[in-house]
């Protein structure tokens, strides 16, 4: 029998992989394999639960977004119902503050008139008086005319 390289091959190759196997390195890499497999499968086991996550966070801000839209139309709605009320208010305060401001007018025009009057009944009493005494000090009657006269004019205008 004629002993080739291939057959010298063939035999370190059995021998390679008996020692491989009398020393467990199958069992090792086996180990190995599982220990990665297990890795891989905890990293896929947290990322589903880091997109659950998400996606319930994702819900969240949705929830959020709606309602922030909502209060915010809310505000605005107020805003507006508070503007028309503090026109509404302002406009009657500015009629109360004008009607008031005519009433104190039309009182003082009435005072003035009272005073214009007051003061050309007295210029008129004062021009009577003189011009009677002047008459009667000018007839020769007398005094006691006279000044029951000027009396009688005095007790009438008060």
């Amino acid at each position: 029998m004629q002993f080739d390289q291939t057959f010298f091959a063939l035999v370190a190759l059995v021998l390679f992989l008996g020692v491989v196997v009398y020393a467990g390195a199958h069992k090792k890499a086996a180990a190995a394999l599982d220990d990665r497999a297990k890795l891989i499968s905890k990293e896929l086991d947290d990322a589903r639960q880091l997109r659950l996550d998400a996606e319930k966070l994702l819900a969240d801000y949705k929830q959020k977004r709606v309602d922030a839209e909502k209060e915010a139309q809310d505000i605005v709605a107020q805003a507006k119902s508070a503007a028309t009320q503090y026109g509404e208010e302002a406009r009657v305060k500015l009629t109360e503050t004008i009607a008031r401001r005519v009433k104190q007018a039309e009182q003082k025009i009435a005072q003035a008139e009272a005073a214009a009057t007051k003061d050309v009944r007295s210029s008129a009493t004062e021009l009577a008086i003189a011009a009677a005494t002047k008459l009667i000090s000018e007839q020769k009657g007398g005094a006691k005319l006279i000044a029951d006269s000027i009396a009688a004019v005095k007790s009438r205008l008060n």
